[in-house]
């Protein structure tokens, strides 16, 4: 059966043979799984980015999860109360709910879940940690967990499905450390519906199905096992695909390569509409992007039809927020336009007007097709105007390091963001306020008093009209600051083996990835 692999892909890379498979072993579902990032991390508490919330997502239960419409559903809590003045949380856990070991999920691995990521502070920890004490998370008894936060924070229930719950007695058993660092850098102690099976770091990941997984497997045939093999190069995506082992590409590859894919017998291309942007993150703290009239250059020097029709196709995008967040949409915003003349005028009207060619840094994620072509255009258009564009590819993680400080981010930089839960506060909150510094998805350094002030506005607001307002008054500062340049709303696509099934698009950074909902049918 076409992309089922039992045995390492590694060794089938490196050139070795294979051993014929026995009739039981093809029975087994073994899905490859493309990555273009290196799973840095699969510490829920520690987790940043969109491969390792994936690895994460697979590995752990939250609390909550999230549908394909957006709303918050129960997962490890089977139901919650929330009190009348909006500061306490009262969770009820599942009944057969176990971890992969076979020990009962409890309010106490909820509470040790909660504290150890206030203690950890990274990752998610930046949604909770001014927000919740540690002392105010408490088992109530084996079944019900209490949150008491210390002020209102409307979106809470949205953050709740990053709360992914840890076997505290597993983890505190090792002896190590106090939470338990060390063991969970390189095991899972998850609720999860895989277990961390094997990790080639920066090569290959391999996770098996937990059988008595709370959720279920209501499918025929499930996912067995997944194996995420780390690459950027689409040389070997292809190959893979022409052999019949890719079950699943990244959502990172150029057009030649879904378009070469798509037409070899037993393939097929997933596409969905996102609430994923795509954006030229504009450093406004460092010279020459410190002046709104220079990051308005580079917005009308942008050829966004080129880009999102012929090199990476997706979305109009208006604004920071992607239209699929309807309600909080602020709709009158202006199209982006391409206008070099109107570029050149903005040049002039900046403080750096006459220092022509005026220096530009401008980093993309290495090895990636369609990134390396949008720089190349706009090199070309923005030295037309004036600039001297120091184009130069990235290694995602050095991406990220330089991003912890404004003097090290780049003037300009191509990221993707997908909201890290299911509300507008993820797209504002993350990358625009200034408690939300030094990472990658902050990369704007907007650093701007009146934005701050808006983003904790709305996150006080429990009435979602008042609060949709505030969105779009957010909206209407950030693109008249030009925070960035808005090139389109990713339309997600993946090259995928045809008897995978149950792809869902869920406005979750990596949540559609939760290999739990997929299955696996030739038939259909």
């Amino acid at each position: 059966m076409r992309g089922l692999l039992p045995l390492t892909l590694a060794a089938a890379l490196a050139g070795t043979s294979l051993m014929p498979l026995s009739a039981s072993a093809q029975e087994k579902v073994s899905l490859v799984v493309n990555t273009v990032q290196i799973f840095g991390t699969i510490d829920p508490a520690k987790i940043n980015d969109y491969t390792e919330y994936m690895g994460a997502v697979n590995l752990y239960d939250g609390l909550t999860t999230v549908d394909g419409k957006g709303n918050v559903v129960p997962q490890l809590a089977e139901s919650w109360e929330v009190s009348d003045d909006n500061l306490t949380y009262t969770f009820y856990l599942k009944k057969d709910a176990t971890f992969q070991d076979g020990s009962p999920v409890e309010a106490k691995d909820v509470v040790y879940t909660m504290q150890r990521l206030l203690a950890i502070n990274e990752g998610p920890s930046y949604l909770f940690n001014d927000l919740i004490d540690p002392e105010a998370v408490k088992a109530i008894d084996d079944r019900t967990v209490q949150i008491t936060l210390n002020r209102v924070y409307a979106p809470f229930i949205s953050n709740t499905p990053l709360i992914l719950v840890v076997n505290s007695d597993l983890v505190t058993a090792q002896g190590e450390d106090e939470w338990g660092e060390s063991y969970l850098a390189d095991h899972s102690a998850g609720a999860g519906a895989y277990m961390l099976d094997s990790w080639t770091r920066g090569a290959q990941m391999v996770m098996k199905r937990y059988s008595d997984y709370h959720g279920g497997w209501p499918q025929a045939k499930p996912i067995d096992e997944l194996r995420f093999v780390v690459t950027r190069d689409e040389a070997t995506v292809k190959a893979l695909a022409t052999k019949g082992e890719l079950g699943m590409s990244s959502q990172y590859q150029a057009n030649e390569t879904y378009d070469a894919i798509s037409k070899m017998d037993g393939y097929k291309i997933i596409s969905a509409e996102t609430a994923t942007n795509f954006y030229l993150k504009l450093n406004n703290q460092i010279a020459p992007t410190d002046d709104v009239h220079i990051r308005r250059a580079i917005a009308l020097a942008t050829d966004y039809e080129t880009i999102r029709n012929e090199i990476y196709p997706g979305g109009e995008l208006k604004g920071p927020l992607a239209p699929v967040f309807a309600d909080a949409h602020l709709n009158a915003l202006p199209a982006p336009r391409y206008d070099l003349e109107a570029a050149k005028a903005e040049v002039a009207k900046s403080k750096y007007a006459g220092q022509e060619p005026i220096p530009l840094s401008f980093v993309y994620v290495a090895k990636t097709a369609f990134e390396e072509e949008i720089g190349l255009l706009m090199k070309a258009n923005l030295e037309s105007i004036g600039f001297s564009v120091d184009l130069r590819p990235e290694p995602w993680n050095r991406i990220t390091e330089l991003a912890s400080k404004a003097e090290t981010t780049p003037a300009v930089t191509e990221v993707f963001y997908g909201p890290t839960y299911p509300s507008p506060d993820a797209v504002f909150y993350v990358q625009y306020h200034s408690e939300a510094k030094g990472t990658w998805s902050s990369m704007a350094w907007t650093m701007n008093p009146e934005i701050d002030m808006l983003i904790d506005k709305s996150r006080t607001q429990t009435d979602p009209a008042e609060r949709n307002a505030t969105y779009k008054d957010i909206q209407q500062k950030l693109n008249d600051m030009q925070s960035d340049v808005f090139l389109l709303t990713q339309r997600k696509r993946f090259a995928a083996n045809e008897c995978l099934q149950g792809y869902t698009w869920v406005p979750m950074q990596s949540w559609d990835t939760d290999f739990s909902r997929y299955w696996w049918d030739c038939e259909n």
